[in-house]
């Protein structure tokens, strides 16, 4: 009877002993195609190279955020109502304060691990826009913002926006002493807004500043909105990733069409999955040995006190140095004061990043290229755009050192003038000198590389030739090497052509063909790159007797 039982029924033998996790993958699969969809993805190529985990402490560090920030939430109570603390911190005894700078002494020191968590929380935003700002470096000095990623590229950048608005709205949450700082410092860069100022200011704080009501608007923006918007651009930065395949450096078996590396499951995902927990170990090692924010050596805030050294995040340091070393400029005129000491660097803040947003689309005018581009730019092969980002980050810099000139005189025991004039002056100086510098190492590069496609490697070996000549002997390239060396295109620059056609007419020309036409001369004309050596030149100089 049991051997008779086990061949009957629905679907035969095969449905008698299908298990119950085999049935539920069926059923899950009829309903949402998640065979088809795993067999076309787990088995992705993903490149390997370390430069591309930037991007996953970006992600594992968001997802850290999310998990403390939840826990953080359980406790604090994100009210303007002013209670005397009577808590477990004795120093504070007695001080009036908000609930807000209350529970967060609360969690601090009352709730099971909340410092740890907070610290954790802190130390993980810190990362994350790190990771952001350094993982767009890498694909900007790559080049891999081409098509067909310029859509991911924005998204990045506003991940980044939304960081940093994000990191300001979190640490104004304390309502300590160094957070009110800065929120009067947003509160008086909005006051400088020609006409409106006054009503946005208004309208932020519900009344003049501070006013009651700013900590419950940062609270459901900081934990709610902007997560939220973030959170979606994640998944679809990720999608697209995916749906573009990914970028991969120049080398042997590497072209637009195929890529080289691991498949997502199971090599890349267990690599994954490793790299999280170790990005999570460090971030709580951090978080249990360095104190960051102890808002309980601040105090709360008073809108008539002030911190000593008062910083913000390292990330918003900049547009703070901008205002610092500005002149105070102001224009009276009917009534009204235009304060451009402050309105001036608060619109180059933006302008700055707008720029860095918008690259990708110069690029692609300037260069007139519509094809797709998977295999990266080495750095040194584009020298121009690599010097503008070492243009960016030198300025980014100069106005950090701006942005804590108090702190920098009192470390290093000189004159807050004398740093003042040095940023003002860094400002236009420095970035100059660093695309000069920047732009001449990559030619020299290029010059090193193509004396090592001709000649070889350089062993150290010194041989003296039958006339009585020392050379030192050089080491053929191997084919791989060669390859990596000289797979990257010199495409000629974009030229306008004759103005005179063959009989004689003049042919117009618009403005933007002519600034086109510069532009393309500057980023990709003969002063910009080194030619690449020849097949003929590398066999004539790799055959006979040429090869010491």
């Amino acid at each position: 009877m049991d051997g008779a039982r086990s061949v009957s029924g629905k679907g035969g033998g095969r449905g008698a002993t299908t298990g119950n996790g085999e049935r539920l993958a069926d059923w899950a699969d009829g309903r949402l195609g998640v065979y088809a969809l795993a067999k076309a993805n787990l088995r992705k190529v993903f490149p390997d190279h370390w430069s591309f985990m930037l991007g996953e402490v970006c992600l594992y560090s968001f997802l850290i955020l999310i998990l403390t920030g939840v826990y953080l939430t359980l406790f604090f109570e994100p009210s303007g109502v002013e209670v005397v603390y009577n808590g477990s911190y004795e120093p504070l005894g007695g001080v009036i304060m908000t609930r807000a700078y209350e529970s967060t002494l609360e969690i601090s020191f009352d709730v099971r691990g909340g410092l740890l968590i907070r610290q954790i929380h802190h130390w993980a935003a810190l990362v994350f826009v790190a990771g952001m700002l350094v993982h767009m470096m890498r694909v900007f000095f790559t080049g891999a913002f081409r098509k067909p990623r310029e859509v991911n590229w924005l998204f990045g950048w506003t991940l980044l926006m939304l960081g940093l608005i994000t990191g300001l709205t979190g640490y104004s949450l304390p309502d300590d002493l160094l957070s009110g700082t800065g929120v009067r410092f947003a509160q008086g860069a909005i006051l400088s807004v020609p006409v409106v100022g006054t009503y946005l200011s208004f309208f932020l704080f519900g009344g003049e500043f501070p006013g009651h009501d700013i900590i419950s608007r940062f609270f459901p923006i900081h934990v709610l909105l902007l997560p939220g918007i973030m959170l979606g651009l994640v998944v679809a930065h990720l999608i697209l990733v995916f749906y573009h395949k990914h970028t991969q450096y120049p080398g042997p078996g590497r072209d637009q069409r195929s890529v080289v590396g691991m498949p997502f499951m199971p090599v890349y995902m267990a690599k994954a999955g490793g790299f999280f927990f170790l990005v999570f170990g460090v971030l709580s090692l951090m978080g249990a040995i360095a104190t960051i924010n102890p808002v309980w050596a601040f105090g709360p805030y008073r809108p008539d006190l002030v911190t000593t050294g008062a910083q913000p995040d390292w990330y918003l340091g900049f547009s703070e140095g901008l205002i610092r070393v500005m002149p105070g400029w102001e224009i009276n005129a009917f009534g009204h004061t235009l304060a451009l000491g402050v309105f001036i660097p608060f619109s180059l803040f933006p302008l700055i990043m707008l720029a860095i947003a918008v690259y990708p689309f110069i690029e692609a005018w300037i260069t007139g290229d519509k094809r797709e581009h998977h295999i990266l730019d080495r750095p040194r092969n584009a020298p121009v755009r690599t010097a503008l980002g070492v243009a960016w980050l030198s300025l980014y810099g100069v106005l950090l050192i701006g942005g804590g000139n108090d702190v920098v005189a009192t470390h290093l025991h000189l004159s807050i003038n004398s740093i003042t004039w040095f940023v003002r002056i860094g400002f236009f100086v420095v970035p100059v000198l660093a695309f000069v510098v920047t732009k001449r190492i990559c030619l020299g590069l290029q010059r090193r590389d193509r004396d090592k496609v001709l000649h070889g490697r350089e062993t150290g070996v010194i041989k003296r030739l039958p006339h009585g000549e020392y050379v030192e002997v050089h080491a053929p390239l191997s084919r791989e090497e060669l390859h990596t060396l000289t797979q990257h295109e010199q495409v000629p620059p974009y030229e306008i052509g004759p103005r005179v056609d063959t009989n004689g007419v003049v042919r117009r020309v618009k403005g933007a063909q002519r600034l086109r036409a510069r532009l393309a001369r500057a980023m990709y004309g003969p002063d910009s790159h080194i030619p690449k050596p020849t097949a003929e030149e590398h066999r004539e100089l790799t055959s006979g007797d040429h090869q010491h």
